[in-house]
């Protein structure tokens, strides 16, 4: 990910404290990484209130705003009893999309924890088609440079996947929903981190075999782009597969449809690395879990 710009003056940003909750962590210890996401959504929705544009004012508008694209990268983990402070930006807008920046860090120190950003688009609540975004909202997020426009990468092209590609199947449930009606754009990163975790049960390393053997594979950093909305008992197929094997890391590429039209609804690239569980510092992937995952990995890994 290109490191986002420095953060405006604080007139511009906003800054959120949240206290890490015990439920909100994994196997491991750490928040999850899906929660990051949560975090980040919650300061965004406060964010764009304290410029005037809450979600009352929303509807009455007849406006809202979708997760198009979230790219973040995560420097370290966070811990039960952990405050993390969340702050963000808006990086610039585009006639129906804006792009917003943050970065985390925990409280009572500049110790960095992550980077992300979330590319937005603005949709008409009834059509759901994108929306121009209004010269007075634009106005209301102003600080110098909001509207340059900062460039976008390209979203990462996955190498064809290989014969053991893993698929999981699940059906949208009612927890899983937003107040939008449709899937939260955190639960898709929940879907493809259960096809993860499946996919290494079913090479023979579930979680507990890992960290019995004093390792675990975390996450780097993810980029999911959001094609279409999962709904409500909607059946979905997720996919994985490896990719970029190199000593401590390796790429996974996911893709998350729905089965009654095959719809893409979206896709991930997620950079991993094995780390020691002891010292939490990359640890070389051992050589029979590499052998161990030979059909799931593309040949052109």
């Amino acid at each position: 990910m290109s490191t986002p710009p420095a953060p405006p003056s604080p007139v511009a940003s906003l800054e959120r404290a949240f206290r890490v909750r015990h439920y909100e962590c994994d196997a491991y210890g750490h928040v999850n990484h899906a929660n990051y996401l949560r975090y980040m959504q919650e300061t965004a929705f406060d964010a764009s209130a304290a410029v005037g544009y809450d979600v009352a004012r929303y509807e009455a508008l007849g406006l809202q705003w979708l997760v198009r694209e979230t790219d973040i990268t995560y420097l370290r983990p966070l811990v039960y009893g952990d405050t993390v402070i969340v702050r963000t930006w808006v990086d610039d807008f585009r006639r129906v999309r804006s792009r917003r920046a943050y970065a985390l860090r925990l409280a009572g120190s500049d110790a960095p924890v992550a980077t992300a950003t979330t590319e937005w688009v603005l949709l008409d609540s009834q059509t759901l088609r994108p929306a121009t975004i209004p010269p007075e909202m634009i106005a209301a997020f102003h600080h110098p440079g909001v509207a340059a426009g900062a460039r976008r990468e390209p979203f990462p092209a996955a190498p064809p996947p290989p014969p053991g590609i893993f698929r999981l199947r699940r059906r949208v449930e009612w927890r899983d929903i937003d107040p939008a009606g449709h899937v939260n754009n955190a639960n898709y990163l929940a879907y493809i981190e259960e096809s993860n975790v499946g996919v290494a049960a079913a090479h023979g390393w579930p979680m507990a075999r890992m960290i019995a053997e004093g390792f675990g594979i975390v996450a780097r950093r993810y980029r999911i782009e959001y094609r279409e909305p999962a709904l409500p008992d909607d059946e979905l197929e997720v996919t994985t597969y490896i990719a970029d094997v190199k000593r401590a890391t390796a790429v996974r590429h996911n893709t998350i449809r729905r089965l009654s039209d095959g719809a893409l609804l979206a896709r991930a690239y997620a950079l991993w690395v094995c780390v020691d569980l002891a010292s939490g510092r990359p640890r070389r992937i051992p050589a029979g879990f590499m052998q161990d995952f030979a059909d799931n990995i593309t040949a052109e890994g």
